[in-house]
């Protein structure tokens, strides 16, 4: 049974059940504590917690996951994986444990011709909470499983919570026998490689006052309303109904796998000479790159691109792995235009949206895998510098810190690291790496920590949301008539804030618009008798509650009270400008471009936005121009702008474009100007017609990533503001060239040209000096215990390339037969340099130029290398260049004789 027909059984047979199919959200979610939504009750958490009212008693969906704490052990063993698919049924204060028993064992053992995954019951086990005596009845009347098939366990394997104060409660696990060859008899208990967990049902129905860890905690007593919420891992249960070993051998997996083996002419499974337990690298290998290239797919696919840090880094780091992984087996050409595409073939069937966004999606995945491969060729040549100056100083060990640096630096893989520097015959310090590491994962782990203690408190904004839902008025008004149903400062519900204080100012209703889509907060200001509050900005702590953060310029401001909330019309209207004319640029774009530039994510405030795009290359002058001449076409048509409600599938039935990483309801909001030219599920707020937008100007183009370019512009009176400083600077230009503002490029670019000739005759009269100046430096050579020493210094203005020149040259006419020495330092920009040679006759003698240049760069504040006949170093203090010298001509004197 292929898993997308698993998926379609689950949704189906729930359905019947009287759940609601919810789709998954994105596996960006808007929850500050989560990178990536990591399981399948993620988004179904608020309800969980009280915060929201759940819109059905029962729900079922099929989430999109990523855990990425073990990444390092994937393809290790045949549990670990990134991404996975979570089936969930939940029920909200409807049924319980015995009909979500029933269900679980309906599903399972019903046979396949009736719709079920036909499993055998006599390999069905149970496990339930060592405590929960119903649950083991109910299993035991409801089931065909005997009592001996039902485990009772502790805290640790059979309790859930969050890890936070909040519901918790027992649960029961489901565990598939997978045969004696998998391990040993005697259940779940025994052996979890044979017995393998394939459904969890969590029983919430308790609240727990204090979380101290896994098992220890406390229980204030019975939730209000007993919730239900199950977990099966599709791979899992996958890999048992098309009986195959594991995650990586599943329909959806292991065609990635298998195209990567072909490319690498490497045979999966075959490999031996490992000890039982161990896979073979070059397996571990294969295995990696099926579980990264397929997460990699759905996290670009969902809105993620790659970054250096949060979610970008680790899609950067899995792709990353990736290519390095195929690298290893042999394939040192581009992979992934190899990979990708079979891997969105086996997953369109339950995501079809990765097939009509796979232009996009590819030319991200693309661009950053050869990004990497001229990381590993910069990489190389660090590394290459690392290992000489290693051998250099006697070691044969490559310090923890340069490892750390070119992997934290400049995403060079250690692995890597550690095999080419085996290749040239040095170790690297594996415990100062991993200690760097180590120290790199606390900081972040300390971060999240305080991250997740930050947000953890939510019982403020839980009770004041349990008052009613915030009515929101942006869309239709810029003043309200409100009142005051709570005041937060510091965290904390008061009854009143006083004039100085910045706090937070819940209405029952609001004419400001709260920061979300791009669009930031409104400003404006909030009245009541002798009560006057600027309004600084406006954000939705938990949905449906909308949080005014304000400053008491009058009061005091009581809690009850009836005030008047005052959109300030200028920002709004500048605010609408901006909004529209990203939607605008937007259609531009892929009226220009192409379906495929996809917006990836936006910002606009009054007067100015940016809009980051897919796309693999710069744009031209040319495009950028005909960009902003669509986009102002658009403004001169005076094209309706509309807002309507409709479902989510209508919307994208018509075509409705919807931005990356936010989560949509079942109703969504649907933005058109000019009808189906722009049409996109939107919240914010927009002009009236676009001829409102004015004027619109693109000011800058760059790359913010791997594939992804970003655009900027100004609206309407800033837009006009731009272009009077554009057409004042041009003006000016035009008088100091004199000449009219329509010559100007050909002038300056004559006086360009002129003033580059005159550089360069300048340089070579410069270069002749030096030469001149090099000639008599032999002439000057004093004998220093047998030595003949050259020890000069060139002075400012005489970077490194002329001392390197000066040097030899003085070096070639001192000639062979005496032992010579030619020590010459100069400065450039400020910033000295030192190179000093030697002839042959000088190093029979054991006088060598690396060692020489190291005491002439110390002196001078700095360090430098390099080879026995010729080296170069710097420092930071040029004035200490006459000490530098001295010093080599004192050290020569000791070495001769």
């Amino acid at each position: 049974m292929e898993t997308a027909e698993i998926r379609r059984r689950w949704l189906t047979f729930f359905e019947k059940k009287g759940h609601t199919v919810v789709p998954s959200a994105p596996l960006i979610h808007d929850d500050p504590n989560l990178l990536f939504v990591n399981a399948g009750m993620v988004p179904f958490k608020p309800y969980f917690l009280g915060q929201e009212t759940p819109q059905w008693q029962r729900a079922t969906s099929v989430q999109k996951c990523v855990r990425t704490g073990d990444i390092e052990e994937v393809g290790k063993t045949s549990r670990h994986g990134t991404f996975f698919q979570m089936n969930g049924n939940f029920s909200f204060g409807d049924y319980f444990k015995k009909d979500a028993i029933r269900f679980a064992w309906e599903l399972l053992t019903t046979s396949q011709d009736e719709g079920g995954y036909g499993l055998d019951p006599d390999r069905l086990w149970a496990t339930v909470y060592e405590d929960d005596d119903e649950a083991e009845r109910l299993w035991a009347e409801y089931t065909a499983i005997p009592l001996e098939r039902i485990v009772r366990r502790g805290k640790k394997d059979n309790y859930w919570h969050m890890g936070v104060a909040g519901p918790g409660g027992p649960c029961s696990e489901i565990f598939y026998d997978r045969g004696p060859e998998y391990g040993q008899e005697g259940g779940p208990a025994v052996d979890e490689d044979r017995y393998m967990e394939i459904w969890n049902l969590v029983f919430m129905q308790y609240e727990l006052s204090e979380v101290r860890s896994k098992e220890d905690f406390d229980v204030s007593g019975p939730l209000p309303a007993q919730n239900v919420d199950t977990g099966m891992g599709l791979e899992r249960i996958a890999s048992v109904l098309q009986g195959v070993d594991n995650l990586y051998e599943i329909d959806e997996v292991y065609p990635v796998l298998a195209k990567a083996a072909e490319m690498t002419g490497k045979n999966y499974g075959a490999q031996s000479g490992h000890s039982a337990g161990e896979s073979h690298p070059d397996d571990v290998r294969l295995r990696v790159v099926a579980d990264h290239v397929r997460s990699s797919l759905m996290l670009i696919g969902d809105g993620v691109t790659p970054g250096n840090e949060g979610r970008g880094y680790v899609l950067r780091r899995m792709l990353r792995r990736a290519v390095r992984s195929m690298r290893l087996l042999g394939f040192d050409e581009p992979a992934l235009p190899h990979l990708l595409p079979v891997s969105m073939d086996r997953m369109k069937q339950s995501y079809p949206e990765l097939e009509t966004g796979f232009d996009r999606i590819s030319k991200i995945a693309y661009a950053e895998e050869e990004a990497f491969r001229r990381t590993l060729a910069a990489g190389t040549t660090i590394l290459d510098t690392a290992v000489v100056r290693t051998r250099e100083q006697g070691s044969g060990v490559l310090s923890g810190d340069q490892a750390f640096q070119l992997h934290d630096t400049y995403g060079f893989p250690i692995d890597l690291t550690l095999e080419m520097a085996e290749e040239q015959g040095l170790a690297v310090d594996r415990e100062g790496f991993t200690r760097l590491m180590q120290e790199q994962r606390d900081r972040a782990k300390a971060d999240a920590k305080a991250k997740k203690s930050g947000h953890a408190n939510t019982e403020v904004w839980k009770d004041l949301r349990a008052a009613g839902e915030t009515d929101f008025r942006a869309w239709q008004e810029l003043t309200s008539e409100a009142k005051v149903i709570g005041l937060v400062v510091d965290g904390e519900q008061v009854q009143e804030i006083e004039p100085g204080q910045r706090g937070q100012v819940i209405l029952d209703r609001t004419p400001f618009y709260a920061e979300s889509g791009g669009q930031i907060a409104d400003e404006g200001i909030i009245t009541a008798d002798g009560v006057h509050l600027k309004v600084v900005d406006v954000q939705r702590p938990v949905k449906g509650l909308i949080a005014h953060t304000v400053e008491v310029v009058h009061g005091p401001l009581r809690a009850g009270v009836p005030v008047l909330a005052e959109v300030d019309p200028e920002w709004r209207l500048s605010a609408c400008q901006a909004h529209s004319g990203t939607h605008v640029i937007h259609a531009a774009l892929r009226q220009v471009l192409g379906p495929s530039a996809l917006q990836s994510g936006s910002y606009n405030k009054p007067g100015y936005l940016r809009l980051d795009f897919a796309w693999g290359q710069a744009l031209s002058p040319e495009t950028r121009s005909e960009i902003e001449e669509v986009a102002n076409l658009a403004v001169r048509k005076d094209l309706p702008v509309s807002a309507s409600w409709m479902s989510l599938a209508e919307a994208r039935e018509a075509g409705a474009l919807a931005l990356f990483g936010e989560t949509y309801g079942e109703a969504v909001r649907v933005v058109e100007i000019g009808g189906p030219w722009s049409r996109e599920l939107c919240g914010g707020t927009h002009v009236g017609h676009s001829s409102q937008v004015g004027a619109l100007t693109v000011t800058g183009e760059s790359s913010v990533g791997s594939g992804v370019r970003r655009l900027e512009a100004f609206v309407g009176m800033d837009a006009l503001r731009y272009l009077a400083r554009e057409r004042a600077i041009v003006a000016e230009l035009s008088g100091i060239v004199g000449g009219q503002a329509g010559e100007l490029t050909e002038r300056v670019s004559a006086m360009v040209t002129r003033l580059k000739d005159a550089e360069r005759e300048l340089e070579r009269v410069r270069k002749e000096a030096v030469l001149a100046a090099a000639g008599s430096l032999s002439d000057n050579a004093k004998d220093v215990n047998g030595i003949r020493f050259v020890g000069h210094d060139a002075g400012p203005g005489t970077g490194a390339d002329d001392v390197r020149a000066m040097v030899l040259d003085a070096r070639q006419k001192l000639g062979d037969g005496a032992p010579s020495v030619v020590a010459v330092t100069g400065a450039a920009k400020g910033r000295p340099v030192v190179v000093i040679a030697t002839n042959q006759a000088a190093r029979d003698k054991g006088i060598k130029a690396g060692e020489l240049v190291r005491i002439a760069a110390q002196t001078l504040g700095g360090g430098g290398g390099g080879k026995d006949d010729i080296a170069q170093g710097g420092g930071q203090d040029a004035s200490k260049s006459g000490e530098a010298i001295n010093a080599v001509e004192w050290r020569v004197g000791e070495l001769g004789g």
